[in-house]
């Protein structure tokens, strides 16, 4: 008789080899930081209320889903419908450039392993692209 073979161990999420929760929080708070405070983000930064509190949170709970973490954004807010959600305001390219401007440093900052930072930069460049509403 022979013994099961065991089951593979499952790749870890991106969520988890971003550090989960706290791994989250640290990359949104970089990100906001840097939009809140670099003149190379001040025109997406414009675009956001005089607190970031409600975006640092929903951008939280966005990119733990996002990652393979809990569905805490779903569970909220419903579907993300981002393209619709952004619609109010206007995103060209200037307004993704500079988000995507505050995301690469954020990713560059935080520990994790290159080929995930690699991925997540194709994955959040072509979301920021799709969330372009505006020519120019």
């Amino acid at each position: 008789m022979s013994s099961p073979t065991p089951s593979p161990t499952p790749a870890p999420t991106p969520y988890e080899q971003l550090g989960g929760d706290a791994g989250i929080r640290r990359l949104v708070d970089r990100f906001y930081d840097l939009m809140d405070t670099a003149p190379e983000a001040r025109t997406v930064r414009a675009l956001h209320a005089a607190s970031l509190k409600a975006s640092r949170e929903k951008l939280y709970l966005f990119l733990t889903g996002w990652t393979g973490g809990p569905p805490v954004y779903v569970e909220q807010h419903g579907h993300p419908r981002l393209r619709m959600r952004h619609f109010p305001f206007r995103i060209a390219e200037r307004e993704r450039d500079e988000w995507l401007w505050c995301m690469d440093r954020a990713l560059d900052e935080q520990e994790m392993p290159d080929a995930l930072r690699t991925m997540l930069r194709e994955k959040l460049h072509a979301l920021a692209d799709h969330m372009r509403n505006h020519p120019g």
